[in-house]
């Protein structure tokens, strides 16, 4: 039998058994969230972007064998190491965003977890778990009682993905604020089995006011998690990373067309969106659908 031979039929065998283990939740916990998450990361960060074609072939090839990575609307296949192609660019036009005025946009690719409407302060996590907005916004009481009675939904993004995320709607970005944290993984196990997971993770806290003068405040909150936890905003000159202590409060004043690049994430990781009333779930939009950047996520049910 020939090499490439016997590497065909190797890696069906070697999926099949990494995908029997990654349905064993308690296992599938513990490998990934009982290690020393924050020196992994930091580890794998440096790992990820050294720029040599042995290491960086063999780390895409190791990525494959855990996770769906499909390259064919990526705009380059050339890459210079891992990380280079896990915040890789796609085709132009690839991620129209919808131009209905009423519509938020989904700022990235993802499959939909929890969502719904904001209740008393608080968001379901999983099932049976739930944190409070005023935590995963920083203390921000003000800013979560703006958003009570709205609408949230979160994106969890799989390291397959595409990773970049965009503007859900023509907005001024008018204040970031940078939390460091823990670096959990995000998959469906750590979310059953950590309390307010996402509050205690690294995450930034985007405020975007929608276009039209007093618009409504739309906010963003990409959640970093294991392994290359960092999270990039074009519009700020500034890495975020986990050797950042926070809260970190950083004015801005950026304004963004529908559908813009707002940054990426350096590992795979989640994003909630959150909207005040009268904004109301697109039709369809149920947890476990995968959807991409651009499509109707949030709809203004006022049509204003």
């Amino acid at each position: 039998m020939t090499p490439a031979r016997r590497r065909r039929r190797f890696r069906p065998r070697l999926r099949s058994a990494l995908a029997w283990l990654a349905t064993r939740d308690r296992l599938n916990f513990l490998v990934t969230n009982r290690v020393p998450r924050r020196a992994l990361t930091v580890l794998v960060g440096r790992l990820s972007r050294i720029e040599h074609p042995w290491v960086r072939d063999v780390s895409i090839w190791a990525w494959r064998l855990f996770a769906d990575l499909d390259l064919a609307e990526a705009r380059t296949l050339e890459f210079r190491s891992m990380h280079d192609c896990f915040t890789r660019q796609l085709l132009s036009g690839a991620r129209p965003p919808d131009p209905r005025e009423e519509v938020l946009a989904s700022p990235s690719d993802g499959i939909v977890g929890a969502c719904g409407t904001i209740e008393r302060g608080v968001l379901l996590q999983a099932k049976d778990s739930s944190y409070a907005l005023a935590d995963l916004l920083a203390g921000d009481e003000a800013l979560a009682g703006e958003l009570e009675g709205g609408r949230y939904v979160t994106l969890r993004l799989s390291s397959g993905m595409y990773h970049r995320f965009h503007a859900p709607h023509d907005c001024r970005v008018t204040r970031v604020t940078y939390v460091s944290g823990d670096a959990y993984n995000v998959n469906p196990a750590a979310l059953a089995r950590v309390p307010r997971l996402f509050c205690r993770n690294e995450r930034a806290i985007v405020r975007c006011r929608l276009a039209g003068g007093d618009g409504p405040t739309v906010v963003l909150v990409p959640v970093g998690a294991i392994l290359v936890a960092s999270i990039r905003l074009q519009f700020l000159d500034v890495t975020l990373h986990l050797r950042y202590r926070g809260p970190n409060e950083m004015p801005c004043d950026a304004t963004l067309a529908k559908g813009e690049e707002m940054g990426w994430f350096e590992h795979g990781s989640t994003i909630v969106v959150l909207a005040p009333a009268p904004f109301e779930l697109a039709p369809g939009l149920v947890t476990g659908r995968r959807v991409r950047a651009g499509e109707a996520l949030l709809v203004r049910e006022d049509g204003a």
